[in-house]
């Protein structure tokens, strides 16, 4: 077929660009050469009818990756152009800048479209209730648009989005939207998976960092896309679950009124009346949740959620109030996207690290983990599992294997030796991640809290809670989070007073953990006896 003649003034639009494409066959990559020569200043100018791909109900995803292939995005938004093909080298990002930023609006664009509703609802739900859907759409066009510039990637693409919008005709509201969603695009993931979402302080001060609910319901569903177009494997019901509670925790605070914070006293009555509905509709009896509860302070009742207590006061009630012997039960699928595994017992030494390695052991991932001692002298160890493939655990032989597992932990001699032999991966083990700790004082909670990030590798927590023991630290909370070849976790820590480490024995623990992890991770890296030395 002939080619056509090259046109001979500038396109008006990319969309005109686009079509011209489609209709092109063998002699595309030589007209396309053509247009994007063509698609200059005057292109850029006309905004209002290049915002209509963003605004179209079908074809969104379709177009942008249209010009992406032939080049015409580069040259409409030329910062784009600067990040097409850059590798990112790590086991977090599966794809180079611009297919991942491409598969963040294709996320988007599936929470938009009803037929799709059941793989994240309330993602859905909230996306196809925002009064602009080209924003959430241009903020992640932009959120990694100033990768590999050098300094904070997230401040310089917000300078971008909010000049490219005005250049494009957009209000002054719209385009410091989209450079804020640009800006704090990790705020809501980091804040999640990094700090207590239990805590009314932590709601409080994410709710004001927000400051409406237009700009959190924007946050929400361009932080669900991006998590979820970062890597397969990095997405789970755990993640979804905790963005989602997250979320809605801050909506409420929003709804309440920034003058009128949200106090921990509304939160704990607000989980108890829930909590109480559930179990009476089990037909538990008002004398049982409360023996059940009298054992917990309001703590508890903080960390956990409305289900998660029912479920724990059914368990409590049904056991003999005046025994001693452990309780193991499994919930395959929690609230949580995850199975969750609780241990109810007296307090044993290495109890933390003994559990952790036997989990670790059978091919488990630990994504969260909550010990509260109660005032009869016992400890609720609650811990949210999930294979790796990220999915809950569902096969009845897999629950047994698990239960067996943590009931072997619990009934071995107080001494006996514990250790996790399975190998790190071999991809891992190519990547060298220097131990880096770093331990506040969290005053109002009076406790400490010690964040972590080391190399990823099976028994990573059982040597952090060893050393925890031998420091002679208690551990209240662990909030688990893997980011490719690196876990970047969180201890909310006390000693055995239940106060905050003194400075003196945080160095201690500082000093102790970098030195017991770091000798670990070099052993893994060394080469296997079986096949001797490297050449």
């Amino acid at each position: 077929m002939r080619c056509l003649r090259a046109p001979r003034r500038r396109c008006s639009s990319c969309s005109c660009c686009c079509n011209r494409i489609r209709r092109s066959r063998a002699c595309a990559p030589r007209r396309c050469a053509r247009w994007r020569a063509a698609c200059g200043s005057s292109t850029r100018s006309s905004g209002r009818t290049r915002a209509k791909i963003l605004r179209s109900p079908v074809g969104v995803t379709h177009e942008l990756r249209r010009m992406n292939t032939y080049g015409v995005l580069g040259r409409y938004i030329p910062a784009f152009g600067r990040v097409v093909g850059r590798m990112q080298y790590d086991l977090f990002h599966a794809y180079t800048v611009d297919a991942h930023t491409l598969f963040v609006v294709s996320n988007l664009r599936r929470f938009a479209i009803p037929r799709y509703d059941q793989e994240l609802p309330e993602a859905s739900r909230v996306m196809q209730q925002l009064p602009k859907s080209e924003i959430a759409y241009l903020a992640a066009l932009f959120h990694d648009i100033a990768k590999g510039r050098g300094g904070d990637h997230s401040e310089l693409g917000a300078v971008e989005a909010e000049a490219f919008c005005l250049e494009q005709g957009l209000s002054q509201y719209d385009a410091r939207l989209v450079a804020w969603l640009v800006r704090n695009h990790l705020a809501l993931s980091i804040t999640s998976q990094k700090q207590d979402i239990g805590d009314p302080q932590v709601i409080n001060a994410f709710a004001h960092k927000v400051g409406d609910e237009t700009h959190l319901d924007y946050l929400y569903v361009l932080t669900c896309a991006d998590v979820r177009a970062t890597n397969p494997k990095l997405w789970n019901s755990w993640k979804a679950s905790l963005f989602r509670d997250f979320y809605q925790r801050v909506k409420r605070a929003l709804r309440r009124g920034l003058e009128s914070p949200i106090d921990a006293e509304h939160l704990v009555r607000e989980t108890q009346d829930a909590a109480r509905r559930l179990l009476l509709e089990r037909g538990v009896a008002e004398r049982d949740i409360a023996g059940a509860w009298a054992r917990f302070s309001a703590g508890y009742f903080l960390q956990h959620s409305p289900e998660e207590v029912a479920w724990h006061a059914r368990l409590l009630a049904d056991r003999d109030a005046t025994s001693d012997e452990p309780l193991v039960a499994l919930d395959p699928r929690s609230v949580r996207g995850t199975t969750a595994a609780l241990i109810f017992a007296r307090p044993r030494r290495h109890g933390f690290a003994r559990t952790t390695a036997a989990l670790d052991q059978v091919g488990l991932n630990i994504v969260d983990a909550r010990i509260t001692p109660t005032g009869d002298g016992f400890s609720l160890d609650l811990y949210h599992l999930l294979e790796d493939d990220g999915a809950p655990i569902t096969d009845t032989d897999r629950l047994a294997e698990i239960e067996q597992a943590l009931w072997r932990s619990l009934q071995g001699p107080a001494d006996a030796p514990f250790a996790v032999s399975r190998r790190a991966p071999r991809q891992a083990r190519m990547f060298n991640t220097p131990t880096q700790i770093a331990i506040s004082v969290d005053e109002r909670n009076r406790r400490s809290v010690l964040e972590l990030t080391a190399g990823d590798r099976p028994g990573l927590l059982c040597d952090v809670g060893k050393v925890l023991m031998e420091e002679r630290v208690e551990l209240q909370a662990a909030k688990i989070m893997t980011v490719g070849e690196r876990a970047e976790d969180v201890f909310h820590l006390t000693d055995f007073d239940n106060c905050p480490l003194t400075p003196q024995a945080a160095e201690r623990l500082r000093d102790h953990l970098v030195q017991a992890l770091d000798e670990r991770q070099a052993a893994l890296r060394e080469p296997h006896p079986a096949f001797g030395a490297a050449r």
